[in-house]
């Protein structure tokens, strides 16, 4: 059995306080590592709480924005945003559920191509409105509209240029009437684009001082 046990490992002490060393300088490392996940997790759960806090807070302030400017951009009828998941916040989807004036309740993917427009115009401008922002940049949002629908969406163009000033790109007279500026583009000579600016700032105080 000795022989068996081979030689013997003078260097089995030195050995095991080296390993000793090892395993304690492990276990710390494996302590603080425990301890920073814990705090990792207080921290998300912190975060999240408060996420879920200003989320709904904003997410009612929208609700509300939406619902009345959705009855003013289509003169009645009624319209919501609701969350798939309640009870999962953070990661719900949100479904936006509208009714025309004369129409049943349907999700937004059944509208025509006119109703989705005015209906995605009153949500934009309601989360515009829970925090508005100095400009706001508008591309062709007009373009699905009719004459009726078109004069309501200037309509509350005008109501938020209190807050903000906006730059629209459209094709639509009605939305051109209502420019403090208007800016395009022609060719007056053939391969040739020139830039033109009409300014109407002054047209009232220029007819007053006519009269």
């Amino acid at each position: 059995k000795i022989e068996r046990l081979g030689n013997v490992n003078v260097d089995a002490i030195s050995e095991q306080e080296e390993l000793e060393k090892r395993d304690e300088f492990l276990t710390g490392q494996t302590e603080d590592l425990n301890k920073s996940r814990a705090q990792l997790q207080q921290l998300i759960n912190r975060l999240n709480r408060e996420c879920i806090d200003k989320f709904l807070a904003t997410f009612e302030e929208v609700r509300g924005n939406f619902q009345g400017l959705f009855r003013k951009l289509f003169g009645g009828g009624k319209a919501d945003v609701v969350l798939e998941d309640p009870e999962d916040v953070l990661e719900s989807g949100i479904e936006i559920v509208a009714r025309p004036p004369g129409k049943e309740t349907r999700s937004i993917s059944l509208l025509s191509g006119g109703e989705k427009s005015m209906t995605a115009i009153a949500l934009l401008f309601a989360i515009f409105r829970s925090k508005p922002s100095p400009f706001c940049f508008l591309d062709e949002v007009d373009a699905a509209l009719d004459e009726a629908n078109n004069e309501r969406f200037n309509m509350i163009i005008q109501e938020f240029q209190k807050y903000s000033q906006f730059v629209v790109i459209t094709h639509a007279k009605r939305t051109i009437s209502i420019a403090d500026v208007i800016i395009g583009v022609t060719m007056q000579q053939k391969g040739v684009n020139k830039k033109i600016a009409v300014t109407f700032d002054n047209v009232e105080t220029e007819a007053e001082e006519a009269t």
